[in-house]
């Protein structure tokens, strides 16, 4: 036996020139349409109108104008625990559940940088217009990081907010420590941060000041109560930040009222017990119902109204997907009004939500879509005016009727597709591709209510031209019967033509599954059966003229003009059991059905007549799965001989003509197991080898009778747990012998064969946990192997498993139910798909704020309140202009002053501690530099800004100043009053500058300030010698104590 091993493994010949390589290969995820499965979070960028989706397994599908798709794989197929745009700037940040943060370039659509905390991270946000994020996490501290644009990495910044100077309270429970929020202050970003604990604590913290500001909440309200409740979500009220809406994990939602002190110098000023407010209870609290059923609230989103009352969207975890769990509420100013609420009914969870804008430019208005992911992965869609107008309206005598829902779905219509069959020519590849077609954005968008803009319809088609000019045919069969025939020559697929099998009594879908296709492009026949056991066989004509509708019934097909252009001929036979294989074989004139209940039909096609009929029973598996013709010469003359699959993986032959078994043996397992695929070969050359095969292979690998016979004709018979070859003279004989035998290691569920363009045959074998192998054939060697991640199979009879077929040169196009098409390519060689590049161009360059279109969810922001406030008070001149300039001057110097202020640590003893820096003391290099000889207590507030930026300030002003001087000269008018302005403004800029350690206009500042400096500095290093005098007299008292209590306690301890 051993011997008898050796030599098949000689005989196989792996380095010959008909069997294909591992450099032949590259398995690849060509394109993704669709929603991606295991969706968890969203992400919306308002500038660039870029839609992010994560999944469980690491994935982040993009979305963005003109209909443009990409996807993005990390290395590390993990959950998304936070993901965030920094918009308009083409990055994407995506925090794991390990705590990592990885940074996607979308332009390249590559991951640039990972960032790994050893912390954990349970808030993340981003502060939008800059390059800084606050990471907080289960200790309750909380980061800065700061991503540097090249190279594009995040560093962690030495400013941070430790949990003993924001919260102070640590002898709190540990899990209650936690940062759950930390939202940058509307209108103050760059100086004040509202930090929300786990336990309900809200701290407005400033930034400058590096201290609580306010302090609200927190456990003194949970004092009362014996219930303890934590905080799930929160968001803002506001558009200037003065309201924030907290929710809970027992259903509770509050609302609070947020003071932050006026001047940072009355807020050092400030103890503990003062920053607490005089009311430490929330504004109001609202009564949803989510309370009563312990519902914890999962995420709010707080939308302004735009002079209209503004809306509150309140998600609550329900598992049993409760009409009320996700409620949209006016939140008015006026907290004792009636709460007015709309509680949108979903058929699960939601787990995120998201308000998005117009995605395509050809809608001339705007138009805001709320999106809702549910628990399972879909997609819902409303649209967000229908939401605001039911609110507004629903309490007038003749209230609107409900926001329409509409599920994100491929455009597939109203059926899912059942079977599909793939055919690619590619003997002229560069002149299809050269080929234009309708460009991306002329398709209507994958989301309903964008479509419905233009079209009304979320289905696009062409008008039919037969098949000759289609390189890419794609054929669907539905479970409403229908047929309908795409053009993949680009992955966004066009409808070409969709033959409708109808009712005869009121003409409407049939609603019949279909469960197999046959078509053949050279002599344009279709065979469709469905589960009924009815088998049509559609001839058309060879050259179409081009009709005004490419959507046909097959009910008196012949006897309607549109379909008598399209169609010759129909045919309508029945058989028993649901139709699972078709076989045709044109040389005889016949087509041989299986059906599920294990009969094999031979079909006479002209005269419609059934030759034979014969019951192929199995005790565990049922049902005949593949069909195929061979010539094979018997007793000394070729004869037709069909070979027949059971879905027991049994294998036996017929004879083609009379059915006849040709002997009374099949070719049986020992164990028997599902059967997947059944394809004859010899060995050598499988594309050379023309056969007439079933549904279960592609009729496009040939149809033509070879007459010379190779000399080792093989059956390749796979099944979910192995791959077996065995020789047709055998299965003829029925003789179980097995030529080669492959055991799998999982399950497999689907197997399909293909060629490369030097007629070297593979085998693909695709397995339920989405693993991919690819072997070479006769020798069934393993070649390559990958993954297809977010793939499931289940073992169950269900109809969300999903549809796959695979053309001869291994082109793959997977559909999963009716939510993503995959489109995955085998080969080495150039891309059978146009436009590639185009439809995955997320990214457009930077549009700039004041020309880019407005965001879905527009917050009105007060203008800032900074050093140039007073200025803008007193000048009359050109209002518009003057204020556009000094926003951009104080939002200039906010960036630089906060660049400052992260970049010096605030608390340098609590981040040595965090980062563990062990440094050997003999090792310390004492630097003047480094002493810090300010007192804490009274930092100024500018102690942190650079000496460079003071200069910059200061030459800024200069600018205001010269601004304000040429507008005095130019005015003649009311010159008296023009003047008395300027000097008003002068002084007022000279006030603000001197009362912010800033040098005035002509003086010579610096040496003053290092002289001043230098002197402050002396009377500090003269205090600490003192106070260390002090203490080291302090020290040698202790140590002569110590050592006098030693002496009497040895004393004592004599004496006894």
């Amino acid at each position: 036996m051993f011997v008898k091993k050796l030599v098949d493994l000689a005989s196989k010949k792996p380095g010959s020139p008909n069997c294909l390589k591992a450099n032949d290969i590259n398995p690849r995820l060509v394109f993704h349409y669709g929603i991606p499965a295991g969706s968890i979070s969203l992400a919306y960028d308002s500038i660039q109108k870029i839609l992010a989706i994560s999944t469980a397994d690491g994935r982040i599908k993009l979305y963005g104008k003109d209909n443009t798709q990409a996807l993005l794989e990390s290395d590390v197929a993990v959950p998304s625990k936070f993901l965030q745009f920094l918009e308009n700037q083409g990055i994407l940040l995506n925090v794991t559940v390990q705590n990592h943060i990885e940074v996607w370039e979308i332009s390249t659509k590559k991951l640039s940088h990972v960032h790994i905390l050893k912390e954990e991270i349970t808030s993340f946000m981003v502060m939008q217009h800059s390059c800084y994020m606050y990471i907080g996490d289960s200790l309750g501290n909380i980061s800065v990081l700061k991503l540097d644009q090249e190279p594009c990495r995040l560093i962690r910044m030495q400013y941070n907010i430790p949990f003993s100077a924001s919260h102070g309270n640590t002898s709190d429970v540990a899990e209650d420590n936690a940062v759950m929020y930390a939202f940058p202050q509307p209108t103050a970003e760059s100086r004040r941060v509202l930090i929300i604990f786990r336990d309900g604590l809200i701290v407005l913290w400033g930034i400058q000041e590096s201290k609580a500001i306010f302090i609200t909440g927190g456990n003194t309200l949970h004092s009362l109560s014996p219930e303890v409740k934590k905080v799930t979500s929160a968001c803002w009220a506001c558009s200037y930040g003065s309201k924030v809406v907290v929710g809970y994990n027992n259903g509770e939602i509050s609302l609070w009222s947020i003071h932050g002190s006026s001047t940072p110098k009355e807020a050092t000023t400030m103890n503990k017990q003062e920053l607490y407010a005089a009311q430490n209870i929330p504004i109001c609290k609202l009564n949803l119902g989510y309370k009563a059923e312990k519902v914890p609230i999962v995420s709010l989103r707080w939308i302004f109204g735009d002079g209209r009352a503004s809306r509150l969207y309140v998600n609550g975890a329900s598992d049993c997907g409760s009409s009320n769990s996700f409620q949209i509420i006016l939140l008015n100013e006026n907290a004792e009004s009636r709460i007015i609420k709309l509680a949108l009914p979903l058929p699960d969870c939601c787990v995120d939500m998201e308000i998005i804008s117009s995605i395509s430019d050809r809608n001339k208005h705007k138009l805001d879509v709320l999106l809702l992911l549910s628990k399972s992965g879909h997609l819902y869609g409303y649209d967000d005016s229908n939401i605001e107008k039911y609110l507004l309206q629903c309490q007038s005598k003749s209230p609107p009727s409900l926001p329409n829902q509409e599920m994100v779905k491929v455009p597939f219509g109203e059926s899912t597709i059942t079977v599909a069959k793939f055919v690619t020519d590619n003997s002229d590849l560069s002149s299809s591709m050269d080929q234009d077609r309708a460009p991306a954005k002329n398709f209507p968008s994958l989301f309903p209510i964008y479509a419905k803009e233009k079209d009304g319809d979320n289905l696009y088609s062409t008008h039919f031209s037969g098949f000759a000019k289609i390189k890419n045919l794609y054929i669907t069969g539905h479970s409403n019967g229908a047929i309908n025939f795409w053009d993949a020559s680009c992955p966004f697929l066009l409808l070409i033509l969709s033959v409708r099998q109808q009712r005869e009594d009121d003409h409407s879908l049939s609603g019949i599954p279909v469960t197999a296709l046959s078509f053949d492009s050279n002599s344009r026949l279709l065979v469709s059966g469905d589960q009924h056991g009815m088998v049509r066989i559609i001839k058309f004509k060879p050259e179409q003229n081009s009709a005004g509708n490419n959507v046909f019934s097959l009910q008196a097909a012949t006897t309607r003009q549109g379909c008598s252009q399209i169609i010759d001929s129909l045919k309508i036979i029945k058989v028993n059991g649901a139709v699972l294989s078709i076989c045709v074989n044109l040389g005889l004139g016949h087509l041989v059905v299986g059906s599920d209940e294990g009969y094999v039909s031979i079909i006479d096609m002209e005269g419609l007549i059934i030759l034979s009929q014969k019951r192929f029973s199995s005790e565990l598996y049922t049902g005949i799965i593949s069909l195929q013709f061979e010539n094979y010469r018997l007793h000394g003359s070729e004869k037709n001989v069909l070979f027949v699959a059971l879905k027991d993986s049994s294998v036996l032959a017929l004879e083609g003509d009379t059915g006849n078994m040709l002997s009374s043996n099949m070719v049986c397992c020992k164990k028997p197991t599902k059967a997947l695929l059944m394809q004859i070969l010899d060995g050598q050359d499988i594309s050379a080898h023309k056969s007439y095969v079933s549904d279960a292979t592609d009729l496009s690998k040939g149809n033509a009778i070879q007459d010379a016979i190779p000399k080792q004709s093989l059956l390749l018979l796979c099944s979910e747990k192995a791959v077996r070859l065995y020789s047709l003279m055998h299965v003829v004989q029925g003789v179980k012998k097995v030529h080669n035998k492959k055991k799998l290691h999982g399950i497999c569920c689907w197997a399909s064969t293909f060629h490369s363009p030097f007629s070297d045959s593979g085998l693909i074998l695709l397995f339920t946990n989405g693993r991919i192998e690819i072997r070479s054939l006769p020798e069934l060697s393993l070649l390559k192997e990958t993954s297809l991640r977010g793939f499931t199979f289940s073992s169950s009879k269900s109809s969300s498993n999903p549809t796959i077929c695979s053309s001869s040169e291994g082109e793959t196009i997977l559909v999963n139910g009716d939510q993503e098409i995959l489109f995955v390519s085998l080969l080495f060689r150039k891309e059978i798909y146009r436009h590639l590049d185009s439809i995955s161009q997320i990214y457009k360059d930077v549009i700039p704020i004041n020309e880019g279109p407005a965001s879905g969810p527009t917050i009105h922001k007060e203008k800032k309140k900074g050093i140039f406030s007073i200025i803008n008070k007193d000048v009359k001149g050109n209002k518009a202009k003057l204020s556009q300039d000094t926003e951009a001057i104080d939002s200039e110097a906010s960036i630089e002053e906060l660049s400052a202020i992260f970049s010096t640590a605030n608390f340098p003893f609590d981040i040595e501690n965090r980062e563990n820096a062990a440094i050997d003391e003999n090792d310390v290099e004492l630097n003047i530099d480094d002493i810090d000889l300010e007192d804490p207590s009274t930092k100024p507030k500018g102690q942190n800004i650079l000496m460079l930026n003071k200069r910059v300030l200061n030459s800024k002003f200069q600018a205001i100043k010269g601004k304000l001087k040429s507008r005095k000269v130019k005015s003649t008018d009311n010159s008296g009053k023009e003047e008395h302005v300027d000097e008003t403004t002068v002084g007022s800029v000279d006030q603000i500058k001197k009362r912010y350690g800033y040098p005035l206009a002509g003086e010579s500042s610096i040496p003053r300030m290092a002289e001043s400096k230098l002197n402050e500095n002396l009377k500090k290093l003269q205090g600490i010698n003192n106070r260390t005098t002090v203490m080291q007299d302090t020290a040698q008292s202790f140590s002569s104590m110590a050592k006098e209590l030693l002496r009497t306690t040895e004393k004592e301890k004599r004496s006894s």
